[in-house]
This record gives structure tokens, sequence and C-alpha cells, in this order.
């Protein structure tokens, strides 16, 4: 049998050899017994420098006292990358390294059992939203990075020259998602958006990874948050299933939620903080700290819905019998909020109203508002962030450790 990966550690006891060898699935335990392999590979394991990538064809045997119960006998090795010495940092973590040197040296951190294990939840984060997704009919769309107006308003854009216009990095898919649900019905996509915020902190990004989902036919805000408690109930199921030896690496045990999620209003959310003497006042957002709070009050995953207009996005369906007040809802999961969403303006004339309150130029949205005057029925949406799910799955301290690599006001490289 053949067997790819790379040196951990080796260890020379005379008579006896051991390769630990690292490999994506697993640690493998490589044993070179003086009187059972030639004599010349015998002696060229002590030329071979830590993480350097090998090629091993042997013959696997039982072992009680290895790990898996099982080691491989050699009968060839093959040396297809000899590794430098010294190692910028030790991947397999005996030696701590603070994460800006994992981050800089990157691609050797990911060889690290902690680092493997937090990507392989990722990735089926990431496949569980994808099959919740299909299974219930939506339609998977492919939306542009680069747009000509800012998706969310504000001015936290990435500005690029774009031939002879002026061009912007996309904050957010919202507006092409949502033309793609006036015409789909429902449609999600997987997509990178950029933030320009300066800020430094443990759960900030200025590129992350949305998951986001939009719906046609909706009777309210009520029928997206359904689909995405659902959906994010699967993704938690799909991991405790499936990744089982990742979590046990992590020393995570998921606790799933039962459905439906709780739900309590801005204002409700206002009351239960000041009660704990948190100071905030009604029309402020929550700090990431009062996030943390409102989780310890009120449990481990719920929804805050019946947000003040002006704290959401120009597009956010105010309600008919008070405007101040919007369709709008964020889920809050381990005290951080990991999705937001809202029903969405379908009336042109409402729009346009909403785009000047925020003082923002309707006719930089004419593509946007045309698209509604053609048959746009009541639709709503929402997006969860990648990073920040990965993030509390994981028990992560910082979202730049579930960022394969981290795009930060400091960090451009690797």
């Amino acid at each position: 049998m053949k067997f790819q990966g790379w040196v951990e550690e080796i260890r020379n006891i005379g008579s006896i050899k051991f390769i630990k060898l690292h490999t994506v699935e697993e640690d493998l335990q490589i044993t070179l017994k003086k009187e059972e392999v030639d004599k010349q590979l015998f002696d060229s394991i002590d030329k071979i420098t830590r993480q350097s990538a090998i090629v091993v064809e042997g013959d696997i045997r039982e072992n009680k006292e290895a790990p898996g119960g099982k080691e491989i006998i050699p009968k060839k090795i093959e040396v297809v990358g000899l590794s430098e010495v010294p190692l910028p940092l030790d991947p397999s973590g005996k030696t701590p390294a603070e994460l800006e040197t994992r981050l800089d040296w990157r691609f050797l951190d990911f060889r690290n059992r902690k680092t493997v294990a937090v990507y392989k939840i990722q990735n089926w984060i990431i496949r569980a939203f994808r099959d919740y997704l299909i299974k219930n009919n939506f339609f998977e769309i492919q939306p542009p990075c680069i747009i000509a107006s800012a998706s969310e308003g504000g001015a936290e854009l990435f500005k690029l020259q774009y031939f002879e216009k002026q061009a912007y990095l996309a904050q957010s898919p919202q507006l092409y998602k949502q033309m793609g649900a006036i015409s789909f019905g429902k449609v999600f996509c997987i997509m990178p958006v950029f933030r320009a915020e300066k800020f430094n902190k443990p759960t900030h990004l200025n590129e992350i990874r949305q998951m986001d989902v939009e719906i046609a036919f909706v009777e309210s805000e009520e029928d997206a948050m359904k689909v995405l408690e659902e959906c994010f109930v699967h993704i938690l199921e799909t991991i405790k299933e499936n990744c089982k030896r990742e979590l046990g690496i992590l020393k995570r045990e998921l606790e799933i939620p039962k459905l439906p999620l709780k739900r309590i209003t801005y204002e409700e959310a206002v009351e239960l903080l000041k009660k704990e003497g948190e100071e905030i006042e009604y029309g402020q957002d929550f700090s990431k700290l009062q996030e943390q709070k409102l989780g310890e009050i009120v449990g481990k995953a719920f929804f805050i819905k019946e947000w003040p207009t002006e704290l959401k996005a120009f597009y956010a369906m105010p309600f008919e019998n008070n405007p101040k007040i919007c369709r709008a809802f964020d889920l809050i999961y381990e005290g951080l909020e990991i999705s937001s969403g809202t029903q969405r303006i379908h009336i042109p004339e409402l729009l346009i109203n909403q785009l000047k309150a925020k003082e923002l130029n309707p006719d930089d949205f004419k593509f946007y508002i045309d698209c509604f005057r053609f048959g746009a029925p009541p639709h709503a949406g929402w997006s969860i962030g990648l990073e920040r799910i990965t993030m509390k799955i994981c028990g992560l301290n910082n979202i730049q450790e579930a960022t394969m690599f981290p795009r930060t006001r400091t960090r451009l490289t690797p």
C-alpha cells in the first residue's frame, strides 16, 4: 500500500525508529525495526527533516500501542519534498505559536490537527447549507463582486477604477439575489463580500464569505426566518453527525436547539439589557458584549426581530402601521450575530423614499429600482457569515482562526 504525508516527528531509540506521518485524514505511525527492514532504508531516516513530504510503500499491521491501533512497516520511503530547518513554527502544536505567526506561515499551520479539524467542519457547513437548499428546490446563483453602487449604503466601500468608471467591491450580493428571486423564486449563493471598515476586533474581517438566501412570494419576514432556523439546525445536525472526530479534537459538544427558535423584539432586547445594568437606549445597535449578554439571558440561539428602520438597510420593509419599525431580524448564536435578514421593499415608490431617507441617490440605483416595476412579488432573505458560524461551532476566540487567509486592516498576505 502507498501512504503520502508530512513527517511530523522522528524518534530514534536505537534498534527501532518511528516516523509520525501527518495526513489530512489521520496521523499514522511508521515503524522501522533494524532486523525487519533494509539497512539502507533504516539508515536513510536520519537524513529526513521534520515536515518533509514523503511517500511510503509498505504494509499495515495491528499494534495496540500505535496511534489508531495500527502501524506501517515500510518497504520504501521516498522524500518528495525535503523541508528546510529550522521550522518557522511547529505544526504539531507542541511548541505553541502566536496567532500572527500562524497566519504568517498559514500553509504550515494547515498541518496542525486542530486547524485541519476547523476546516473540515467548515467544509461540512458549506455542504450542509447547500444540500438543505437544493433539497428544498432553491436555485444557486452567481452574483458579481464588482458593482457600480453601494449595495448596503454607507461609506465602508473598497473603491476601484473600472476602466473609465468608478466601481466598488460588493458589500453584499443583496441587490442581485433579489433580482434572482423575483424571477427564479427561491435562490441562494455563497460568495466573498468586502467591507472597508477600519476595525481591529476578534469578530471582524474585511473580506468574508456569505451564505445568502432570497425567497419570493412570502407573506412576511417569518417565511424567511423559518427557512433560516431550519437550515441552521440542519447545519448543526450535519456537523454533529459527520464531524465527531473533529469536534473531539476541538473539545466541542454541539447542542441542537429545538425549533422554532425563540423570538424577541428589538425593544424587548433593549429592556432586558437595561435590567442587567447595560447603558443602552432605544435606537442604538447592540455591541458584541451586549450580544453576549443577551445570549446569557435569552439562550444559545434566538431571533431578535422588529428593528428600528433607521438601524437597517434602505431595502428593509417597514411596517405599514408603524414605518419606524421594519421587518428585520438577526439570529444570535452563542452570543454572536451570525445571520441577519429582512423582508425587502418591492414597491418602487417606497424604495425611492427609503433611499432618500438614507441620503442615497435613487439615480445610482435605477437598474435596481426598475426591476420592481415589472411584476415583483413580496420577497425576503438573509445571509449567514461563514466564518462567524465556523468560529462559534468550533469554539474559537478569533474569527481569523476560522478564515483560511484573513484579510484585515493590517493583513494582506499570505
